[in-house]
């Protein structure tokens, strides 16, 4: 069984869009994209380098598709990540894509929560969910999410899209390993771990 592993990158408050730069994302008036670089550093990036060690492919949403088959086609081949990122299966969610045309892509057919799982009993490495907010929030919906991989760091945005959105299912976590790196960012991996417990002081 294939592990479907959550990799996204967090504000403080929680937001997810936009990291990467200011025309990634400005969906619904949002002002604030590109907001990750200058909070980051190097061992931020060795972390997110380590996330794709055992993982063999990536999934993805029709934004974040069309974001990276934009980019890491004619990235600069010097950097480690480029080849990784070409040569990586990709399993597309979209219901607008006809064809997907970025080397080793694939789009996901039917009902996407029954894709994935089919995805998941198939031989093969771990999948990453990487960005593709609106498809993270379906596979949580239906429990298909093994594991989370994020960085939270240290800035606060106070709008826009976030990971665990209202209406998200109470989820308990258990923490895998969670670190603290120089610019202050927080590396955490969780395993969801049933229902939250409640209890009174």
């Amino acid at each position: 069984m294939r592990k479907i592993i959550v990799c996204t990158f967090l504000s403080l408050d929680g937001v997810m869009q936009a990291p990467g730069g200011p025309d990634e994302d400005t969906q619904n008036g949002f002002e604030h994209g590109g907001w990750q670089k200058p909070v980051t550093d190097d061992e931020v990036g060795a972390a997110i380098a380590g996330w794709y060690e055992p993982a063999d492919a990536m999934l993805l949403g029709r934004k974040t598709y069309d974001i990276f088959a934009s980019y890491w086609p004619t990235a600069d081949p010097g950097n480690p990540f480029t080849d990784r990122m070409n040569s990586m299966r990709k399993y597309v969610a979209s219901r607008t894509l006809t064809s997907v045309e970025w080397q080793n892509s694939s789009l996901l057919e039917g009902d996407v929560a029954d894709a994935v799982r089919a995805l998941k009993a198939t031989d093969g490495g771990d999948i990453n969910v990487v960005g593709s907010g609106d498809l993270a929030q379906t596979l949580m919906r239906h429990d298909l999410v093994d594991e989370y991989r994020l960085t939270i760091h240290p800035v606060i945005i106070g709008s826009g899209k976030r990971l665990f959105a209202d209406g998200a299912i109470p989820t308990a976590l258990e923490p895998v390993s969670v670190s603290t790196t120089k610019s202050g960012t927080v590396v955490g991996v969780y395993r969801p771990n049933g229902r939250p417990g409640y209890d009174t002081y």
